[in-house]
């Protein structure tokens, strides 16, 4: 049963040696409403931590060409906010270790300025200069302007299993972990992008919350996630559902583990799951990723000893970003993440009897949060 709520996977992790090689995130992407126009936007909110135990009295940015020589990792807690469409924008904040507070066990709470994070609670705010971003590329932003104050409900969980146990969480096993404490997110509030305001609602807000941590970040990089869907066969809208698709190369004391995917169908309250973890299913994933002049497009299909899922996904690289980030160890591998938040598809789910099988719907999605990104795991840091 992945749906099981559980705040302690949620708290801040960055102990032993995640202290000084480690970053811990909490991620929050939601749809909301122009106040004067009515559009639509999509827009993501991020809290990230790096390197704790490297603290100086100021931020430490890797990508500082000083710093890329002397081999100084970075060190800060950053506040990444923006939004997707083909006005995109990736703003980011940064604060000194010492400026910042936490609450270290559940339920999660981090302070840093203006901006707030908890499981239930989101405010802040985040502005940068065209001149602040020309004369600081280690920021790695763009210039604009956002703030916001919202309420969180986070109505279904995806629950990995032992992945990320507290005993290989506390071992640290894992290259990289994750937990979606809200991949079915219901967000109340407002947003102020660049002096318009949305409006927020739980109906429309089509929400997803989760976390990521470690000490490195997978390649190739999957996520894919949307709660906004329609029966093909029925025409109606799936209220009561929602999908989490994460992973790519996951590694375990250090060793990669080949083409791994983590899924979670909470399908009108009924389970589907296919979790390489969980053997004793019989998980299969194939899984591939492509991208064209226009798009980029995910082909997703897996199944176990009673279910198949098969998918298409697409977003138009118009309405995408290249997201920052660098990792722990100063690296900036990732220079072609895409990341969207208007993806479309298709999910077609089958239950399977022996060697029958038999289509339970086939379904219309939109609102899809999406990533990929591949590195060359051979290359020297950027």
């Amino acid at each position: 049963m992945f749906n099981r709520h559980d705040l302690t996977r949620n708290e801040y992790m960055l102990t032993g040696t995640f202290g000084r090689k480690g970053y811990d995130w909490w991620w929050h992407s939601f749809t909301a409403v122009n106040e004067r126009t009515g559009e639509e936007r999509a827009f993501f909110i991020e809290y990230f931590m790096c390197n704790p135990d490297l603290a100086e009295e100021k931020p430490v940015f890797g990508q500082l060409p000083e710093n890329k020589r002397s081999g100084k990792r970075p060190s800060y807690v950053m506040v990444k906010a923006g939004c997707w469409g083909e006005e995109h924008v990736q703003l980011h904040r940064f604060f000194a270790w010492k400026d910042v507070k936490i609450r270290r066990h559940a339920p999660y709470a981090v302070k840093a300025g203006d901006c707030f994070a908890s499981d239930f609670v989101l405010r802040g705010s985040v502005e940068r200069s065209e001149e602040e971003c020309r004369i600081h590329p280690e920021y790695m932003c763009d210039a604009g302007s956002m703030s916001w104050n919202l309420q969180l409900s986070k109505k279904v969980a995806f629950h990995v299993g032992y992945g990320a146990s507290r005993l290989l969480r506390e071992i640290k096993a894992f290259e990289m972990y994750w937990h979606a404490e809200g991949m079915k997110t219901l967000y109340r509030g407002t947003v102020t992008l660049n002096g318009e305001k949305y409006v927020v609602t739980p109906e429309c807000s089509f929400g997803y919350a989760d976390k990521n941590w470690g000490c490195g970040f997978t390649s190739p990089w999957v996520w894919l996630s949307s709660c906004c869907m329609t029966s093909k066969l029925t025409g109606k809208k799936l209220q009561n559902s929602v999908f989490d698709i994460g992973g790519g190369r996951p590694k375990v004391f250090f060793v990669p583990l080949d083409r791994k995917l983590l899924s979670a169908f909470w399908y009108e309250g009924r389970e589907f799951e296919y979790n390489f973890s969980k053997f004793w299913m019989l998980p299969r994933t194939r899984f591939y990723c492509k991208e064209t002049k226009d798009q980029i497009i995910w082909y997703v299909n897996q199944d176990n000893y009673h279910s198949m899922i098969k998918t298409k996904f697409w977003c138009d690289k118009k309405d995408m970003l290249l997201v920052n980030y660098e990792a722990p160890d100063g690296s900036k591998r990732h220079n072609r993440l895409w990341n969207g938040g208007n993806g479309r598809g298709r999910i077609r789910l089958y239950e399977k009897r022996g060697r029958a099988c038999t289509l339970i719907d086939d379904i219309s999605v939109t609102h899809l949060g999406c990533e990929y990104g591949e590195y060359d795991s051979v290359a020297q840091k950027s």
